[in-house]
């Protein structure tokens, strides 16, 4: 799926997905993107991999958000 020269990393390593994965699809309207390694990723940081696992968003606590005034 993959056609980018420095290879995709594997699926299951987030964080070095995070630096060399990139979007083959977006899809800003609908909340998504796919990946080059197959990984569909959220607007809400969750994640749908390619084997069917999910990781689920990561959420700040509502105490440490900060309000406007």
């Amino acid at each position: 799926m993959c056609t980018h020269r420095s290879s995709c990393p594997a699926a299951d390593s987030h964080q070095a997905r995070a630096v060399t994965a990139h979007v083959v699809a977006a899809h800003p309207e609908q909340g998504w993107n796919l990946l080059c390694d197959g990984t569909v990723v959220f607007d809400d940081t969750g994640e749908l991999l390619p084997d069917g696992r999910v990781v689920a968003p990561r959420r700040v606590p509502a105490g440490r958000l900060v309000m406007a005034a």
